[in-house]
């Protein structure tokens, strides 16, 4: 049967990448069947490997991409449901033509291994890593970047080595430990033994962490907010007191000070200009409580005249002061904003969140000090899939905050966007909590462990103390530059061994 499915491969090797890509992206969540990744990955390897040309090596690699972000990201389609600009229908074409760009990225892989690393089954398998870790890295970087559901998010659970090598670094260790499977195949154990070194560090680091106290007296208090308020309800005419009652219930009070964390866009009003609205907000708070929540800040020129918006988060005391805002820097293209307006809007096209003006990018991460809570950096929902971009680096904070809105998406995205969020806790060393409207939210540790959290769909409040923050990892320290030399390191010692080997 293995002989009959090798010959079917090779005999449609471009169908055989798109099946194997499709099946791979059911290693992220919320499936998470992460081993069949691992499968579907080695089989790609040897099915890339066999090809007679560079060609087809490019075509084989776009098509496994292909595969592979168009079934992971076929929660995209969900989004235009909620807006009236563009027709429905066109939502089902969107993850895939966006998946015709993205595919673009492991096709370089696929031919930089194949050129580079063909005839050596290790040299292929170091080339790949490398070329694997490059392109991904390229993937979040050009063109505003897009990095979601890098390899190594299928395994977040054990993927602590993203503490030293980043999240794109860990992608490459997983194409090892596929290069691994291959070698025990072939009954080459010095070949299975050297490629499965750095994942099995990667998992004994998994195991050796100790765990920090998920609470602590001392530590500040937290109360995260999830209203369950779907993207139908958000702007519907009447529904705008409904909504605030549900955000006030949950809010509730305590006997001592919290941080109140509400979603991105949780309320509609200005709160720079409507003074009533900060008032109003106020009311929920007791003394020493600080809210942080979601809501627009408009731009204005010269004139008075509206030129734009940003999407922030505003930071308000008990007296209904406005202490700081944060205003998000990485918008989402053709969802806050629209690219190339003047030749797209004319032919129908339009983005996704409602308005007739573009949200404006902020200046990106930024750490802001809160009376009695110490400091606290944001990343606006879409900002904390970018690997390396997370922080301030020069003002580290003691936790992130990653306000969502997750309601637009349907219920395969949430839990991908909370992986990725877990992601940036253990490359960071720093705890990150999540709100959102419909959920995920979570309170996750330092470790990348989720201490608390509300499921999808379901109204509530987290209550719980800040967890402890690391030492700043090698990764918060030096970021991607560090991946990026591992991919060169990997490249030379394929090289050198493919040489070695004639």
């Amino acid at each position: 049967m293995v002989r009959a499915a090798t010959r079917l491969a090779l005999r449609y090797p471009s169908l055989s990448a798109l099946l194997l890509g499709g099946v791979s992206a059911t290693g992220f969540a919320p499936l998470s069947l992460s081993p069949l990744l691992l499968i579907c990955l080695s089989a790609f390897m040897l099915l890339l490997r066999a090809m007679p040309t560079r060609a087809l090596a490019l075509q084989i690699g776009w098509c496994f991409g292909l595969g592979q972000f168009s079934v992971g990201l076929f929660w995209m389609a969900h989004a235009f449901t909620y807006q009236d600009a563009m027709p429905e229908w066109l939502g089902w074409f969107a993850p895939v033509i966006l998946s015709l760009y993205l595919a673009i990225y492991p096709a370089l892989a696929a031919g930089l291994a194949w050129v580079w690393g063909r005839r050596s089954s290790a040299a292929f398998t170091l080339i790949f890593a490398a070329a694997w870790i490059l392109t991904e890295w390229m993937r979040g970087t050009l063109f505003t970047g897009f990095p979601w559901n890098p390899l190594s998010v299928a395994f977040v659970d054990v993927a602590h080595i993203a503490r030293w090598l980043g999240t794109y670094g860990a992608s490459g260790v997983v194409v090892l430990a596929s290069g691994a499977i291959i070698a025990a195949l072939s009954r080459n154990w010095f070949a299975t033994g050297a490629m499965l070194a750095l994942p099995a560090f990667s998992i004994l680091a998994s195991f050796a962490n100790v765990p920090a106290p998920d609470e602590r007296p001392a530590a500040p208090l937290l109360h995260v907010v999830q209203p369950n308020i779907g993207q139908q309800d958000k702007y519907r005419a009447g529904y705008e007191e409904n909504n605030f009652a549900k955000l006030a219930a949950l809010t509730g009070a305590a006997n001592q000070p919290r941080l109140i964390l509400w979603p991105e866009a949780a309320v509609p009003y200005f709160l720079e200009t409507e003074e009533w609205a900060r008032e109003k907000l106020a009311k929920l708070l007791r003394p020493g409580d600080i809210l942080i929540t979601g809501a627009d800040a408009l731009v204005f020129d010269k004139d008075r005249k509206l030129t734009g918006a940003h999407n922030s988060m505003f930071v308000l005391n008990a007296t209904g002061q406005s202490l700081a805002r944060y205003d998000k820097a990485h918008l989402v293209p053709y969802g806050e904003y629209l690219p190339m307006r003047a030749l797209l809007e004319p032919i129908g096209l339009s983005r996704l969140v409602p308005g007739d003006v573009d949200f404006l990018p902020g200046p990106g991460p930024q750490t802001l000090t809160l009376p009695s809570f110490g400091s606290v950096g944001f990343q606006l929902c879409y900002e904390i899939i970018f690997s390396g971009e997370t922080v301030d680096r020069a003002n580290r904070p003691a936790f992130i905050f990653n306000p969502s809105n997750d309601a637009w998406y349907g219920a395969w995205q949430p839990p991908q966007h909370l992986a990725q969020t877990r992601m940036r806790a253990i490359e960071e060393g720093l705890p990150v909590v999540r709100s959102t409207p419909t959920g995920i939210s979570a309170v996750i540790d330092a470790d990348g462990r989720v201490t608390h959290q509300l499921p999808y769909r379901q109204p509530g409040a987290i209550t719980a103390a800040l967890p402890t923050a690391h030492d700043a990892t090698a990764f918060a320290r030096f970021g991607n530059m560090l991946p990026l030399l591992l991919a060169a390191f990997l490249a030379l010692l394929g090289i050198a061994l493919r040489r070695r080997l004639g």
